[in-house]
């Protein structure tokens, strides 16, 4: 029996739709660091700073990595409303649970990126004074 509300629904397509909209901002502006990141090796090869430069790669792929899951994750529960729309049954509490995972992975993807960002920003200026 399908008990969970059209609104409802609409609100969880909602909130997908513009967490990958959010997760495309994240895959541009995290291969913006890398090549800002390959920018400044070419000009320093401090030893150093290439230990550095593995430590933020190393991380910008695993960003990588996590988007790519979150945007399987993302389409996964998008097939499952739109089977719910479509008049199927499928249990609400797996839906809600799912969409509850989601917003706090999604949340902590945007309070982690943009410590990564900031920490490779402040790393740069202090690395080329």
């Amino acid at each position: 029996m399908i008990t969970i509300g059209t609104n409802k629904i609409e609100q969880y397509f909602h909130e997908n739709f513009s967490w990958e909209r959010l997760l495309d901002f994240f895959k541009q502006e995290n291969s913006y660091l890398k090549t800002r990141l390959s920018e400044v090796l070419d000009s320093n090869v401090d030893k150093d700073f290439l230990a550095l430069a593995e430590h933020f790669q190393n991380k910008f792929i695993l960003k990588d990595d996590f988007i790519e899951e979150m945007e399987y994750d993302i389409e996964e529960q998008k097939k499952r409303l739109s089977l719910l729309k479509s008049g199927k049954d499928f249990p609400e509490e797996k839906i809600n649970k799912t969409q509850q995972k989601l917003r706090n992975e999604m949340e902590y993807l945007e309070k982690d990126f943009t410590v990564l960002k900031n920490e490779f920003n402040k790393c740069l200026a202090k690395q080329l004074e």
